[in-house]
């Protein structure tokens, strides 16, 4: 079977986008007149939970109890101010693509290759980064998206990639996956795919070892080496 298909993750394997994310996590709290704030050291080990608002009721669980605790529904809340304000950082310009990225995805697409995304973050997230870094719609560049928002259980479930290959109509072998995080490395080998990881600046101390490929970026990664890491996965 040849390779069909590109399924890419989004925040720390397009761009480095989690210096933003942060950014306006420490914003919104301010807002909310919370003495929290996320350093880098922090967020590395806090990104170990994948999703916006189970991020913030993973860190409450290590506040006292005497602290302020927010409901669920103060979550939610938050997490869509935090977002207009991720959006707004990112329509300001400034965030680019990894190395390789915009090379890969426009050589995928003049070969008839399909592309696709599989992704913790939520869809106005999406929006912006393609608005940002390809000046157009998510469905102007990606053939299919499915979002964290969208599945049952986020990575490391395997939810989110099985929701992309049924969109896709095509089966894991034909695919072939791309991710900067254990998470995602493990929620992409849960739904059989064959998986090429680009640590991010928050995962390069995290263990790869599943994956069939790990590299700095996708700079001079070309199609026929997938096929190959692709045909070698279905050995």
């Amino acid at each position: 079977m040849t390779l069909e298909a590109l399924i890419f993750d989004v925040d720390g394997t397009l761009a480095e986008t989690e210096e933003a994310h942060r950014a306006a996590f420490n914003h919104v709290f301010a807002d909310w007149g919370l003495d929290w704030h996320w350093s880098q050291p922090r967020y590395r080990e806090l990104l170990k939970t994948t999703g916006g608002k189970e991020r913030i009721r993973a860190w409450q669980q290590t506040l006292p109890e005497a602290a302020r605790h927010l409901s669920d529904d103060e979550i939610a809340r938050m997490h869509r101010e935090k977002t207009a304000i991720y959006t707004g950082i990112l329509a300001e310009g400034g965030l680019a693509l990894r190395p390789g990225v915009a090379k890969l995805i426009a050589s995928a697409r003049a070969e008839g290759l399909r592309l696709a995304v599989a992704t913790t973050t939520n869809m106005p997230n999406v929006e912006a980064l393609t608005r940002c870094c390809w000046n157009a719609e998510p469905h102007e560049v990606f053939d299919v998206i499915a979002a964290g928002d969208e599945v049952a259980a986020k990575k490391p479930a395997p939810d989110v990639f099985e929701l992309a290959l049924k969109r896709l109509g095509l089966p894991p072998a034909a695919c072939i996956a791309f991710e900067d995080s254990l998470n995602g490395l493990i929620s992409a080998r849960g739904a059989g795919l064959a998986v090429v990881v680009t640590p991010s600046i928050f995962t390069d101390d995290q263990d790869f070892s599943g994956a069939e490929l790990v590299t700095a970026c996708l700079e001079g990664l070309t199609l026929g080496d997938l096929e190959r890491l692709s045909a070698s996965e279905r050995a």
